[in-house]
């Protein structure tokens, strides 16, 4: 099986990356430079992607790629490699984000309507709107808050504001459902089998807010929880943002062999892995 995974220089991206190889797939991957070792690939330049993915024909796409404050990446790129994909006939699974929902108290299916109520939100939901119309049979993986080693933008985050490498705080007030990204990636590559089509959930089973997410990353590095300094949204002064937002990933957590499992286990193995290999 070649596997191509788009945006592999990225924590998520990376965790495909070692699995796909590890179950004896031929994986190519690309980013924004070949600096990281990967094939150089600007996902906004359409004629680029269709040259790169045809010349690879992969069997499997899997684009991780993202970047929050860019349109062009999130929705443009995502349609150009649908593009690509539908061309060499490749399966894609496309990975979404719970931000394209506004939040309520209830959780969310896997086929509820986008809801966006800020620009990373409505780039990812154009994203899916626009990988469904070119390619329908691609899976769309709607996910959350992405933890696990110290590639994970929210494990940084909350070790820097314990430490006071940086300032700010976590929200009280914002809830999710982190997962971790070696579940997250086997999920992706286990669907990428499958013949699912459309959206589906995949995420944590337990919802937390930001904060209490930090303090678990806290104690799990050997940090005090009470060093993360928290706040509301309000507090820190931020426009609209989506307060609950809970993903029901009860249909991806029968269908797949893969565990979802709780992100405090998760955190809490990661640290036996790091403490194994210190020194």
């Amino acid at each position: 099986m070649r596997t191509l995974v788009v945006g592999a220089s990225g924590h998520l991206g990376g965790e495909v990356v070692r699995l796909a190889s590890a179950a004896g797939d031929e994986v190519v991957g690309t980013a924004t430079t070949t600096a990281t070792g990967w094939s150089a690939l600007d996902i906004t330049d359409r004629a680029a992607v269709l040259a790169l993915i045809g010349a690879v024909r992969p069997q499997v796409i899997v684009n991780t790629a993202y970047r929050a404050d860019s349109w062009a990446i999130c929705a443009d790129g995502a349609a150009n490699v649908a593009l690509a994909a539908s061309t060499v006939g490749a399966r894609l699974v496309h990975v979404s984000s719970d931000a394209l929902h506004a939040g309520r108290p209830d959780p969310y299916a896997d086929d509820d309507p986008p809801t966006p109520i800020y620009p990373y939100g409505a780039a990812k939901a154009a994203a899916e709107t626009a990988v469904t119309a070119i390619d329908p049979a691609a899976v769309i993986v709607r996910t959350s808050l992405i933890v696990g080693d110290d590639r994970s933008k929210q494990v940084r985050l909350a070790l820097d504001l314990a430490t006071g490498c940086r300032s700010g705080a976590l929200f009280t007030d914002e809830i999710r459902c982190p997962i971790d990204a070696t579940d997250l990636a086997a999920a992706v590559l286990e669907l990428a089998a499958s013949d699912h089509a459309g959206p589906i959930n995949v995420a944590g089973p337990e919802a937390l807010t930001r904060a209490d997410l930090g303090r678990l990353v806290a104690r799990a590095h050997g940090l005090d929880p009470a060093t993360v300094p928290t706040c509301t949204v309000a507090e820190g002064g931020l426009g609209n943002r989506p307060g609950c937002i809970r993903l029901d990933s009860n249909r991806a957590a029968t269908l797949l062999k893969t565990p979802l499992r709780p992100v405090v286990e998760a955190l809490g193995r990661r640290s036996r892995h790091d403490e194994g290999h210190a020194g």
